[in-house]
């Protein structure tokens, strides 16, 4: 059983959760020869001369580019940031400590209200029994959410990340979502500043870009009307960046939003990194609509196709963006395995545990082994990273910084909040 729909859906908002349903691929042969064929050309030359393109010309690129030229370009940005032909993962998983949460979003099939009969909280031995099988397998990262749990404040985050913190040093908690953060401010009636403070002396060491879906609130007031706004989201990384902590920027996409709006999407990420340099990575991927609280009201599961061309495309855009994770949970290792020549120079972790998309009914998770082989396969040498994309692989004879998250962080504010 899952929680009721929100309130937020609305027969005005149905029609729109199939806003861009109306674009239709481009094919190859319109795309070379039809009458947007001449602005393709030059936007991809000026892509080749290393010079940054307008969210008008991603735009022309989204809509009418075929994928062979996204694919050339975004495989051309990649080579030039990653020359050495490697591609990295990291050893993780994912701890949920609880799936309560009352923001009531219609696309997520993983939590629960309050006092329903499938919500938890983790015990500490629970939590503990995570971490030594990822310890066991010399995991540098544990992906720590939970939600928006109404009664669970910033000192009960502390408490946990200063005891993981203390038994697990090797293991980077990487914890709390902008938008979580956020709520623990509002639990806490003070700045999030002070929240990312205190959660940093505990050991908080770098932070995940979940929540962020789409950052236009158009989309947001339709699939996510409790959460935080596009605006804070991005002001919470500035914080966040600020303090000394990195951070990493996604986007789920291809449900009610149009493929302008994915560029602006884009468009607000690149902008604050270009104001803060703290974002280490970004990560896209197609949202899971089977099984969630508000499936009636989304489009079909989008194709391979449409997320192979937006994750090319962030590879272009995001200039400033030194790493682009590609998403095999939800896309299968073949086409991870795919990605990797369309901009992906990473291929996320491990994930010994996956809770949230498996929970819409997509379940990719795949062993250290799997993994290398795939990356082996397409033509690259895998090597093992930590969360700040510093190589701990023992096969690796360069560079490992950074290697904490002390060495990694580059606002110029940073350390200022101690």
């Amino acid at each position: 059983m899952i929680s009721e729909p929100s309130s937020g859906a609305s027969a005005a908002s149905k029609a729109t959760h199939s806003a861009g349903d109306r674009w239709q691929a481009p094919l190859a042969g319109g795309a070379a020869r039809g009458p947007q064929a001449a602005g393709i050309e030059q936007i991809a030359g000026r892509v080749e001369d290393g010079a940054r393109i307008s969210p008008a010309e991603a735009l022309l690129l989204h809509d009418h580019a075929d994928m062979l030229t996204l694919g050339r370009l975004a495989d051309l940005v990649r080579r030039r940031k990653h020359p050495r032909n490697v591609v990295t993962y990291i050893v993780d998983r994912n701890v949920n400590p609880t799936n309560v949460c009352i923001t009531d979003c219609g696309f997520c099939a993983f939590y629960r209200r309050p006092k329903h009969g499938e919500s938890y909280v983790l015990s500490r031995e629970e939590i503990h029994s995570k971490f030594d099988e990822l310890a066991a397998l010399d995991g540098r990262q544990a992906l720590m959410q939970g939600g928006h749990h109404p009664y669970l404040k910033t000192d009960w985050w502390c408490e946990l990340l200063t005891d993981l913190a203390a038994r697990y040093p090797a293991i980077n908690l990487h914890a709390l979502s902008a938008p979580e953060l956020d709520h623990l401010a509002k639990l806490d009636k003070r700045p999030v500043e002070h929240v990312i403070r205190d959660l940093k002396a505990a050991g908080l060491g770098s932070v995940p870009g979940a929540g962020a879906e789409i950052l236009v609130e158009r989309v947001r007031k339709i699939i996510a009307p409790k959460k935080t706004s596009t605006d804070r989201w991005l002001e919470v990384h500035r914080r966040v960046h600020e303090a000394g902590l990195r951070s990493s920027a996604t986007m789920m996409f291809a449900h009610v939003e149009t493929p302008a709006e994915r560029i602006e999407h884009l468009e607000r990420v690149r902008a604050l990194q270009d104001e803060t340099g703290g974002f280490t990575a970004f990560a896209c991927w197609t949202m899971q609509p089977d099984g969630v609280p508000e499936q009636e009201l989304y489009p079909a599961k989008a194709t391979p196709g449409v997320y192979l061309r937006v994750q090319a495309l962030s590879r272009i855009y995001l200039d400033n963006i030194e790493n682009i994770q590609t998403s095999y949970v939800t896309q299968g290792l073949k086409m991870a395995q795919i990605t990797l020549r369309y901009g992906c120079n990473d291929f996320g972790g491990t994930m010994m545990e996956e809770n949230v998309v498996s929970a819409a009914g997509c379940m990719n998770l795949s062993p250290i082994e799997q993994i290398e082989r795939q990356i082996t396969r397409a033509g690259f040498t895998p090597l093992r990273r930590n969360s700040w994309y510093g190589i701990v692989d023992e096969r690796y004879d360069g560079s490992r910084a950074p290697r904490n998250r002390e060495e990694a962080a580059t606002h110029a504010a940073a350390g200022s909040v101690a």
